[in-house]
């Protein structure tokens, strides 16, 4: 028995969500224990960072985004992509800030083209509604 091997090949991958290595398997779900809400600090500070904005648009301390994206010192185009952020439904904003937003979803999945409705972006965002 001593020159014999045993091999195990299992199917996952590790993906880093929320500055965190995680367990992912095949089809998309974290392996088990079942996982405690995990925060995505870098979904939440993207999402915090497009209701700013908004923000900052609607009181008029900037005109347009390119005036944010000048002060702010990055590019137009990802400013346009993150202030979207702000479009998202409140139940699913909510789910990513307590950290019950599927494994599956990262910030590039939110900052990918979704639906304008609430109900298109829970289907694509896998995102069910409570009752």
């Amino acid at each position: 028995m001593d020159g014999d091997v045993i091999s195990v090949d299992l199917p996952m991958t590790f993906k880093l969500r929320g500055g965190r290595k995680v367990i992912l398997l095949p089809d998309g779900t974290q392996g088990n224990p079942a996982p405690m809400a995990t925060l995505d600090n870098t979904m939440i500070k993207a999402i915090a960072r497009a209701f700013r904005w908004q923000k900052l648009l609607e009181n008029g301390t900037y005109g347009c985004l390119e005036e944010i994206a000048r002060a702010e010192k990055i590019g137009g185009s990802f400013v346009s992509r993150v202030v979207r952020l702000a479009l998202l439904a409140p139940d699913i904003v909510e789910a990513i800030l307590a950290g019950k937003q599927p494994a599956s979803l990262t910030l590039k999945d939110l900052m990918a083209p979704f639906p304008v409705e609430w109900s298109g972006q829970r289907a694509q965002f896998g995102i069910e509604v409570r009752r």
